[in-house]
């Protein structure tokens, strides 16, 4: 899902622009994790620095609320793009048979953006970001995906060191608040109002007592949690192990469960079933597997 606020059409594109990007939400047990970039002339730096923008967490909420809505209407400055990133999303990729790493997400999702901004024809010339993994290595690799981009700056607490990662930064947080606030699991759609879940989850980070405490609270024994929780965090495995139903595997001991399901099977060859399925003489119905 994305958000975004284009520059005004009246602001020259083509010439050089300077482009920040930044997180926010990548440690939390529950929610998205939402990458936000901000981009603006280079002539506009001055501009930019006069705004007062800092490192997201070092700002109140009414700050952050109050520069965010400075950004959108000042669009004859700045725009920027948010990419939100699902714990669905999160949790799918990061389980996968050959799992994707948090960090290789948030490359992904990085890239994106840059991607996104330099198809509207925006003349992005130097490039600043937070680093996710050692600084030299996302650089250079950065620098291979965009050699159209002159000037590319990987850093730690680039948040509080440009401006323009601020504002990204900004924007990122802002929009993953919004996604925190307004949940309210009308989705699950459950009856009784004993059941119904809390929204007083708190901060959603492993150490926050009330967020400890939501977990424990709030989790089903069949299915654990509903999917605004990251089931690929050890802090939810953690949770349910033990307090939630285990899954019990019918297989022949002498069976791994990689020969069976994930080999190439050659044409015209049968796939071994599982003796579960001899064992209680069921077959399957249709052919499309």
């Amino acid at each position: 899902m994305k958000h975004f606020s284009d520059i005004d059409k009246s602001i020259d594109i083509t010439k050089p622009f300077i482009m920040g990007i930044d997180e926010a939400g990548r440690g939390p047990v529950m929610g998205p994790l939402v990458y936000g970039c901000c981009f603006a002339p280079i002539s506009e730096t001055a501009t930019i620095s006069k705004m007062k923008f800092n490192d997201s967490k070092k700002l109140t909420e009414q700050q952050r609320n109050h520069l965010f809505q400075k950004m959108c209407d000042s669009n004859k400055i700045l725009g920027f793009e948010v990419d939100v990133i699902s714990p669905e999303i999160l949790s799918e990729k990061m389980l996968l048979k050959k799992p994707i790493s948090l960090n290789v997400i948030s490359h992904e999702s990085a890239m994106g953006l840059i991607r996104s901004v330099l198809s509207k024809g925006i003349n992005v010339q130097e490039l600043y970001l937070d680093t996710v993994g050692t600084p030299a290595t996302y650089q250079a690799m950065l620098k291979n995906h965009f050699p159209e981009i002159s000037k590319i700056v990987v850093s730690k607490k680039a948040d509080s060191l440009y401006p323009i990662v601020s504002a990204a930064s900004i924007c990122a947080k802002v929009i993953r608040d919004h996604e925190i606030t307004s949940k309210n699991f009308d989705d699950l759609e459950i009856q009784d109002e004993d059941d119904q879940l809390s929204t007083e989850f708190g901060s959603g980070y492993p150490s926050d007592p009330v967020t400890k405490f939501w977990l424990t609270k709030n989790r089903d024994k069949v299915f654990g949690y509903p999917s605004f929780i990251r089931f690929s965090w050890s802090t939810a495995d953690n949770a349910m192990r033990g307090n939630c139903f285990g899954v019990e595997w019918n297989l022949d001991k002498s069976t791994k469960i990689s020969e069976t399901m994930f080999n190439d099977i050659a044409v015209g060859q049968k796939r071994k079933r599982f003796t579960f399925f001899n064992d209680n003489n069921l077959e399957n119905c249709i052919n499309d597997f």
